[in-house]
């Protein structure tokens, strides 16, 4: 068996921990921050996460669905909120399937917790990786005390993240690497439960208030709060405000005050939180090779961070985890080299999709979710997949309630958009979407 020095100890670091060590190599975990359970890392800068199907296979062949499912509330539906305060919603599948809102510091807390329950895993925190030798697996840390600390390895994996040290130490070989910031920034604003504990919307709909140029979202903690997220440009333009015009205590009150209007009596404290939160950044990276000399591996966010409007950023770390497991069981666990080639070209293709998904779904999540046309293309959708589930499934559900790889589903996903282009250019299509001719002409363009 091999001794594996895994770099940040987040939520795909802790779960390829749990993979690796239940097959019995010798794993330590080296993270640059301090213990989750100890202090709360995440303060102020967290977004809400959803387990989905490809989350739930990994996390249940690692042995730990049950542990992770004890601390997530189940959202069926989106739950659109216009400007006056209307609601609008529209489940996520025919069959009433969920998607699963965790909080990110809480899911990180049971996964260490069961990592660090192997007796072949140690956890090192306040150790930030200062420098990687790719020949030889060997890791240099820094503590927070000072001083320095030397790891060999047989194997070392970059999970640390999307601005991680060990991507930027194989980026000085032969490297193609892209990091691209959209315009839009976020802040956290949480929603308080009632004062009995009791949830103030729907807790089990995302919750969405759409302003074609911004919107924010929440998601349910299991608490009764949600945790909310504000997603805006940082500079103005003419069509939007950006972060650089909402400022002050009044900017602040009267930008919620105009745009969600029925939000501002959920928090009372809305004000003092938009000031006081951080504002983050977002951003995609992209980047090849995965892997070098067969010893040093990148995964996770450190291989391709995404923006968070699908919600599978965690769902394909943890898929790369399961997708690496799987490759072990083919090739053995003494042949890294082929293993690592294996993975670094089954997933990077995945990697490279799913960030073009997200920044489809912001596009959707922002301002098409209000739009008649596209509402009457989801019934359309659903309509079809009811009378044919073998010929039909909507690109959501490809995504998020299957196995399909994300370079298909994307592939498939833009021969639906040239279909329902078609299909709702039908005169009168609004009257009779759920008639034969309609359902007949979808099917003729398949």
């Amino acid at each position: 068996m091999s001794k594996i020095t895994i770099v940040g100890g987040g939520l795909v670091g802790s779960l390829l921990a749990i993979f690796l060590a239940k097959r019995g190599h010798t794993v330590n975990v080296y993270e640059r921050r301090g213990d989750p359970r100890k202090t709360d890392v995440y303060a102020g800068r967290s977004i809400n996460l959803v387990v989905s199907h490809r989350g739930w296979t990994a996390l249940r062949a690692a042995g730990v669905e049950q542990a992770v499912k004890a601390i997530t509330v189940p959202v069926y539906a989106r739950m659109m909120h216009d400007r006056e305060g209307n609601l609008n919603r529209v489940p996520y599948s025919i069959d009433d399937k969920a998607i699963y809102s965790v909080s990110r510091g809480e899911l990180n807390r049971r996964l260490l917790s069961e990592a660090e329950a192997l007796p072949n895993v140690k956890l090192f925190f306040d150790h930030r990786c200062v420098d990687v030798d790719l020949q030889n697996a060997t890791c240099h840390f820094q503590r927070e005390e000072g001083d320095h600390v030397v790891v060999e390895a047989d194997v070392v994996f970059g999970s640390d993240g999307a601005f991680s040290a060990v991507r930027q130490k194989m980026m000085l070989g032969r490297f193609t690497y892209s990091q691209e910031y959209i315009e839009h920034d976020y802040k956290e604003v949480a929603f308080p439960a009632n004062a009995d504990g009791t949830p103030k919307m729907d807790p089990h709909s995302l919750h969405i208030w759409p302003r074609r140029w911004f919107m924010m979202m929440g998601l349910a903690n299991q608490d009764g709060g949600f945790t909310g997220t504000l997603f805006m440009p940082n500079t103005h333009t003419d069509q939007a405000p950006g972060f650089d015009t909402v400022r002050t205590p009044e900017q602040v009150q009267a930008f919620f005050q105009e745009h969600f209007r029925d939000a501002l009596p959920l928090v009372p404290d809305l004000v003092e939180q938009y000031l006081r939160n951080p504002q983050s950044t977002l951003a995609i990276i992209r980047c090849n090779p995965w892997q070098v000399n067969g010893k040093v591996a990148l995964i996770g966010d450190a291989a391709h961070a995404i923006v968070p409007f699908y919600g599978e950023g965690m769902n394909a770390g943890n898929e790369d985890c399961k997708v690496l497991n799987d490759l072990l069981d083919q090739y053995g666990d003494d042949n890294w080299a082929e293993v690592l080639t294996r993975y670094a070209a089954k997933r990077k293709p995945n990697g490279d999709a799913i960030a073009d998904l997200s920044m489809r779904n912001f596009v959707e999540m922002r301002d098409l979710v209000a739009d008649p046309k596209f509402l009457l293309r989801k019934k359309i959708e659903g309509h079809l997949q009811a009378k044919h589930p073998d010929k039909w499934l909507p690109l959501y559900s490809q995504v998020k309630f299957s196995d399909i790889e994300y370079k298909d589903a994307w592939k498939e996903g833009l021969r639906h958009d040239r279909i329902m282009e078609e299909v709702l250019a039908m005169p009168g299509v609004e009257e009779k979407w759920e008639s034969e001719e309609v359902e007949r002409k979808a099917l003729e363009l398949l």
